[in-house]
């Protein structure tokens, strides 16, 4: 990479690759939490110096102070998370000496940029909270200024309003998963649900499309948050993944009736084996997932009418020894073979919304050493800090021309029926009439 493009640039790509690799998802995420604090350590200094300095980086206008930047030299920096190494600012032409108030002169030890992620996220943003925190890490005179953590906060605040009022006409999806994941944020109350979409787009990109906290995983609920994504221009997908909860399901059907439905196969393999005993559970886990082993047909109804005959056999086959997970299989069995109308290069991609779920795994580990999130506010922004970040490295789909002709014949026939139909209908409707 160049070596004028900027420290913060450099960490951003490193985060970026981190996610992009093929490594266990674990690995990554430890990684990346490293990067994380590297990066938050190396704006907290770029800040320091554009406050000192009274301008941005490149910025030739009126100068506030005597002085210019002149590149950097690399800093190691113990911290909690182990060694890390920032580039430090060197600066050339100044009348005064600039002096790090978050790093002094030789310092090798330093928690105050955890602490800010802490304060930043966990007690809402507030310039007061993260000024409160660092005077407990480093001692009042050691504390960063008041413009500089104002202007740390700000960026992150601006950045996730902006994301969550942004406009949706463009995106145009294909798939649409929807999940939901509970957090302690108000004192003294049960755990809530962040509502949480994200898609593969007709290109076959992967991206994060909504956040927004909910009451409950109720009808009303989820409906209020898809309908905020389609006043905003989200226009209704082909299928969406979800999980069976009754709430999110009469939603999706409430708000986008003509989409397709998949209900995720990995939500009701665990419905199923937790109605099964512990020793008996690795042979129906096999019979189950051999339900939906490749067809051998089209995508269509002869691939569904496979899967469908392997469903009999399972529940022949266990109906008498396990009658609890033969109902479950076959409650709402049809949406468990959605995806089989659809292309199979992207089969195990839309039969579960288990990618998203994963990520809010992580998310729900790193909050355990918080305890509460103080706030709806808080909760928010440290979520989407998480999924926007990991969403930049999930994998999409493959889109081959033969498979844009293909969910382009599944749109017609679902959203978009051919003129034609509507033009014959109306001319019998006439003839019916003249002839009355």
């Amino acid at each position: 990479m160049s070596p004028r493009v900027s420290p913060l640039e450099r960490i951003r790509a490193d985060i970026d690759a981190a996610f992009a690799s093929e490594r266990d998802l674990g690995e990554v995420l430890e990684e990346v939490a490293r990067l994380g604090v590297r990066l938050l350590m190396q704006s907290a200094i770029e800040a320091e110096v554009t406050t000192f300095l009274g301008r941005e980086r490149y910025s030739h206008g009126d100068r506030a102070r005597a002085g210019s930047r002149n590149g950097h030299c690399p800093t190691t920096v113990k911290t909690t998370a182990g060694p890390v190494t920032i580039e430090r600012p060197k600066l050339r032409g100044t009348e005064e000496a600039f002096a790090s108030r978050l790093f002094g002169k030789g310092v090798v030890r330093t928690n105050a940029l955890e602490s800010l992620v802490i304060a930043g996220f966990v007690r809402g943003l507030s310039v007061r909270d993260v000024e409160a925190t660092l005077a407990d890490a480093l001692g009042p005179e050691a504390a960063l200024s008041k413009s500089t953590v104002s202007r740390v906060c700000k960026a992150i605040k601006t950045e996730f309003d902006a994301w969550k009022a942004r406009d949706l006409s463009d995106v145009h999806l294909e798939y649409l998963f929807l999940d939901g994941s509970h957090f302690r944020f108000h004192e003294g109350s049960r755990a809530e649900p962040v509502l949480a979409a994200w898609g593969i787009t007709t290109e076959g990109t992967p991206v994060l499309v909504g956040l927004e906290p909910g009451a409950s995983e109720s009808t009303d609920a989820w409906a209020e948050f898809l309908n905020g994504m389609v006043t905003r221009g989200l226009r209704a997908p082909l299928l969406v993944v979800s999980d069976g909860a009754p709430g999110l399901i009469a939603a999706v059907e409430l708000v986008f009736p003509t989409s397709l439905r998949q209900r995720c196969a990995i939500h009701r393999a665990r419905n199923i084996l937790a109605k099964v005993p512990k020793e008996h559970q690795e042979e129906v886990k096999a019979a189950y997932w051999g339900i939906f082993d490749a067809t051998g047909e089209p995508p269509g109804e002869k691939s569904v009418a496979v899967a469908r005959q392997r469903a009999e056999d399972f529940s022949v086959r266990f109906g008498r020894q396990f009658p609890a997970a033969v109902t479950c299989l076959n409650d709402d069995l049809a949406s468990l073979f959605t995806y089989l109308r659809f292309p199979d290069q992207h089969h195990h991609r839309i039969r579960h919304s288990n990618f998203i779920e994963r990520t809010f795994g992580e998310t729900r580990r790193r909050v355990k050493v918080i305890g509460r999130l103080p706030g709806e506010r808080s909760c928010l922004s440290l979520v989407w800090a998480v999924l926007d970040r990991a969403s930049r490295g999930w994998r999409g789909v493959t889109m081959t021309p033969a498979i844009v002709r293909q969910l382009q014949e599944l749109r017609r026939q679902l959203l978009d029926p051919p003129a034609v139909e509507k033009v014959t209908t109306t001319r019998k409707k006439r003839v019916v009439t003249a002839a009355a």
